[in-house]
């Protein structure tokens, strides 16, 4: 049985998020994502109307965790995560890949799709030091090809 510890809801940079109010080794299981499990079509649907809290299990399966009773919504997003996702029998952790100190937010890395369908610019601690404080887009950008002395990317040999 996984071993839970206790924690804060709290204002963060992007909002509320997850607080430790204690050390948490590594490896602890820190907060379950919870909420009613729905089929991909159902979880489609959800999508469509502009559920954001939807977590997929696999391809059948998906947690609806926009309720408030769901304390794992709140863990915000950092590509410098303490937490990971640990998925098995249809429930969702969110389990400690480092030690974590007492005052520090926790956080788990959403993912690239997530990212560029909902976070259009990415607001965690790493994002905003690369960007100087405005935060990096999460689009992907598309690269140029080099000009030639003629004006097209094609190159004469």
């Amino acid at each position: 049985m996984p071993f839970f510890v206790s924690f804060r809801i709290g204002r963060a940079r992007t909002g509320l998020g997850l607080f430790a109010t204690m050390p948490i080794r590594k490896g602890t299981y820190v907060v379950e994502y919870t909420g009613p499990i729905m089929d991909s079509a159902a979880a489609d649907a959800m999508e469509d109307r502009g559920n954001r809290y939807l977590f997929e299990i696999n391809a059948r399966w998906t947690i609806d965790g926009a309720g408030r009773a769901n304390i794992g919504r709140y863990a915000n997003h950092s590509h410098k995560a303490n937490m990971e996702p640990m998925i098995g029998d249809k429930r969702i952790f969110l389990k400690a890949i480092r030690n974590i100190q007492p005052g520090d937010e926790l956080v788990y890395d959403y993912g690239k799709d997530y990212l560029k369908a909902y976070i259009p610019v990415c607001k965690c601690e790493i994002c905003m030091a690369k960007s100087r404080g405005k935060g990096l887009s999460t689009a992907r950008k598309k690269k140029k090809k080099k000009q030639n002395a003629n004006g097209n990317g094609k190159s004469r040999r």
